[in-house]
Order: C-alpha cells, then structure tokens, then sequence
C-alpha cells in the first residue's frame, strides 16, 4: 500500500471518528443532560418539596446520568484539546525535541489509557460477582464499566492518531467545536 494511499485512509479515517464523537455527544450527551435536569428538577421541587414524596432511587439513576456524560465526554475532550496540557518548557527547547518528547508522552498516555481500559472491561466483567451496584435500585455498574472502557480506549486511539499526525505534519489538527456541525 502506498504511503499517500495509507495517509488518506489515516485522514478519513481521522474525519470519520470526528463525526462520530460529534454527534454521539450531540444526540447521547443532549439526552442524558435533558434527562438530569428534568428529572432532577421533578423529583426535587415536585416530588419532594411539593409532595413531599421523594422518587425512590432517583439519586441512583442521576448518578449513572452523570457516569454516562463524563464517559461520552472524555473522547470528544481529548479531540477537542480539552484536557490540560502544562507546556512550560516547550518553547524553549529544540523543534525537534519537543516533537519527539510529545511522541514520547502520547506513547506513554496511550499505554496507560490502554491498560486504564483493559482493567474497566476487566471491573465490568467482575461487578455482579462482587455485588458492585446502586445504593437503592440495585442496579449493576457493568455496563458503564463497559462504557468507560471503550471511551477509555477511544480516548488512547485519539493519541495514536495524533501520534501520527505529529509524525505526518509536526502538529495535531483539533476538532473544531462550533464550526461545521454538519
């Protein structure tokens, strides 16, 4: 395969995840957040306040609301550029070892991440066998052991293609929020 043909499925491939994470956060992360404030605001000021009949359980269900936006999140923060980067010394080292410390660091994020999602499916797996659930309703952690997981693991692939991107062109090409949605 040539090189120009494996860059060009590596950029598709590239806009490809960026229309993913941008309508997953847009449809998932809309829902989950219309959930949490209306729910919340039933079961407080209606249920509670007015009724004096708080929903059993409803602490239960905005806690796993709140698991579910962090894991929808955290890919679309790391290809946005969201999350804190510390670039101290940067300017004042060599461009080609700031390129290559860079790589260094992905490399080092993406097996960490890497391992961070193996042990979470790993945790998912185990969670019923060691009881591992809401507080009232009972409900399992596996599945958001699961969605942490594979947003984990998206959040290393990220790395790896800004790894590449480093390789390809010295800089990483961010998802632009508020521009082109469609």
């Amino acid at each position: 395969m040539s090189d120009t043909l494996f860059s060009r499925m590596m950029l598709i491939s590239i806009s490809a995840l960026d229309h993913f994470l941008k309508w997953t956060a847009l449809i998932c992360g809309g829902a989950t957040l219309t959930f949490m404030t209306g729910f919340s605001v039933w079961n407080v000021l209606i249920m509670r306040k007015a009724m004096n009949a708080p929903i059993t359980g409803a602490e239960d269900l905005l806690l796993l609301a709140l698991v579910t936006m962090v894991a929808l999140s955290i890919p679309l923060g790391a290809r946005t550029g969201a999350h804190i980067e510390i670039e101290i010394l940067e300017p004042s080292m060599s461009a080609l070892f700031a390129k290559w410390s860079m790589i260094f660091i992905k490399i080092l994020g993406a097996a960490m991440l890497g391992f961070m999602g193996w042990r979470l499916w790993h945790a998912g797996g185990m969670a019923s066998k060691f009881g591992e659930t809401t507080q009232q309703l009972l409900i399992s952690f596996e599945p958001f052991y699961y969605l942490l997981s594979v947003s984990i693991l998206i959040y290393a692939l990220v790395l790896v293609l800004d790894i590449w991107q480093i390789l390809q062109s010295q800089k990483v090409n961010q998802l632009q929020i508020g521009e082109k949605l469609l």
